[in-house]
């Protein structure tokens, strides 16, 4: 065999180990979670920094503590992309998890593998490693990482690269109240591929021509929305020219006529929402909690 083949035939089969119904047959909470150190103190919210174990790796991130005993809703939020070798711990999106806990949320926000300091390599092409960063996540906090959050009610917050997380982890998670989708890429991975070989001038998203078609599809989230049991609410803005608005659109259309819990928004706003548009989203955002909490 060649060995350009050889490299493409363990792509595919490091790969294969992500699909949704591998996902679906794992266990999670590798252990080793502990809070690393006190980053600030607020008036209504301590951020600590922790880290637990995920495929054997120790991967961090920031809580967002509220003061007092609890139990308090949890929220995690998901980040998109950023270039790894720049990404910091406080990320850009550390502002809605600010948000949220000031309103009594304790927020999670994970820093994949591979994102400094978290350890690994970061995920390329397919981002469903993160989702089992995530799982593994969820499952610390359900064996009581945080005794102050209650484990029954979590949410997840993602934006772009972390909303296509968040629909794998959705879909592998049903025990999750709901999920918010924030100019979210696809729950088709060939489209999203198709988009990373875009942006990246075709240095990354080799694998939409090295696998299979239908390993693709047992990657995506779209082909198992049947199964979905978690409340969405999709926020997509119409000027946005990194992700296609109609990616939300279509994952709108398909869950309504699957009959599936789905409300759907857009916005006069771009990637990242400002003014006006952040304002209403973020008035949405709490609403949605407020019902799928109750």
């Amino acid at each position: 065999m060649r060995p350009l083949a050889l490299a493409f035939l363990l792509s595919g089969l490091a790969l294969a180990q992500y699909t949704l119904p591998e996902l679906r047959a794992r266990a999670y909470g590798e252990g080793g979670f502990r809070v690393e150190r006190v980053l600030e103190e607020r008036a209504r919210f301590t951020r600590v920094q922790f880290s637990h174990l995920s495929e054997g790796l120790r991967v961090h991130g920031f809580a967002n503590l509220p003061k007092g005993r609890g139990p308090f809703p949890v929220v995690a939020v998901l980040h998109g992309y950023v270039e790894p070798s720049r990404y910091r711990l406080l990320a850009y999106t550390a502002p809605y998890a600010d948000w949220l806990a000031e309103r009594g949320f304790l927020v999670l926000h994970p820093s994949y593998r591979g994102h400094p300091p978290s350890e690994g390599a970061p995920a390329r092409g397919l981002r469903h490693p993160y989702a089992v960063d995530v799982l593994n996540l969820l499952a610390e906090v359900r064996k009581g990482a945080f005794p102050q959050a209650d484990p029954a009610r979590i949410v997840l917050f993602g934006h772009s690269m972390g909303g296509g997380v968040a629909q794998i982890v959705a879909l592998v998670d049903p025990g999750l109240r709901g999920a918010v989708l924030y100019g979210s890429m696809s729950g088709d991975e060939r489209l999203n591929l198709e988009r990373i070989r875009f942006w990246s001038g075709g240095t990354r998203g080799g694998e939409l021509y090295t696998l299979p078609p239908e390993l693709l599809a047992a990657h995506s989230a779209w082909t198992y929305l049947e199964d979905l049991r978690v409340p969405l609410s999709v926020h997509h803005g119409l000027k946005d020219a990194q992700v296609p608005p109609e990616w939300s659109w279509a994952l709108c259309r398909r869950l309504k006529a699957l009959k599936k819990p789905v409300e759907c928004f857009s916005y006069p706003a771009g990637h990242l929402f400002r003014g006006g548009a952040e304002a209403q989203f973020r008035a949405r955002v709490a609403a949605f909690l407020g019902r799928v909490f109750r």
